[in-house]
């Protein structure tokens, strides 16, 4: 899976460079995220604006990393396109995770 990394206010800031999130990627997403986990990784925030299209597999890859990472950490999703957030609504995942308009918004809301 294409993804880079960087950091803002030393949060792990993770961005996918595929427009779908799906089957043929899932499980690279979910061992990018239990890598970062692995090596110390509190807070991950997943910058989304690249993604237009995410899949129950790719969102399982991101329940099975929170889950991981336990209640001791966080995973924020950010910059999510419409269809993107409405899949989140609808599956209840923006009551499981911080969901942000933009990372810039989710780094001010975890620093709190």
């Amino acid at each position: 899976m294409d993804i880079s990394e960087d950091r803002s206010s030393g949060m792990c800031v993770l961005r996918p460079k595929q427009a779908r999130l799906d089957a043929s990627v899932a499980s690279g997403l979910r061992d990018a995220l239990i890598e970062r986990i692995s090596r110390g990784e509190q807070t991950i925030i997943i910058d989304m604006g690249e993604v237009t299209f995410i899949d129950s597999s790719a969102l399982g890859a991101l329940i099975a990393a929170a889950k991981r990472l336990g209640p001791t950490g966080t995973i924020a999703v950010a910059a999510m396109a419409t269809p993107v957030a409405k899949l989140f609504t609808l599956t209840r995942m923006d009551r499981v995770f911080l969901v942000s308009n933009s990372v810039h918004d989710a780094v001010k809301a975890l620093a709190r």
